[in-house]
């Protein structure tokens, strides 16, 4: 499980759709298919229920869907306090 195929997974649930998420991420939607189907391979879980052009979360994608939310956030967070003038390159 990566970053990125949580990130790809966030916004595919957040706009119900693969293609409007590979506009959005400005990737092939190939691409973000198998993002996601990586990181369902990962869990071995099955995040979306694919109904033609539509998707729908599962409830296992809902519960993943926060999680990787808080990891966004945790994320957003170390960069924040580490883009800083306080901290020097390779020393505390």
């Amino acid at each position: 499980m990566e970053l990125r195929q949580l990130k790809t997974f966030v916004t595919v649930a957040d706009l119900s759709s693969f293609t409007r998420a590979s506009k959005k991420l400005n990737m092939a939607q190939s691409s973000v298919s198998a993002q996601v189907k990586a990181l369902e391979e990962a869990l071995d879980l099955k995040l979306f229920d694919r109904l033609g052009r539509r998707v729908l979360i599962t409830d296992a994608g809902r519960k993943l869907y926060a999680y990787a939310r808080r990891m966004e956030e945790m994320t957003r967070e170390i960069q924040s306090e580490f883009s800083t003038d306080r901290y020097v390159r390779g020393a505390l």
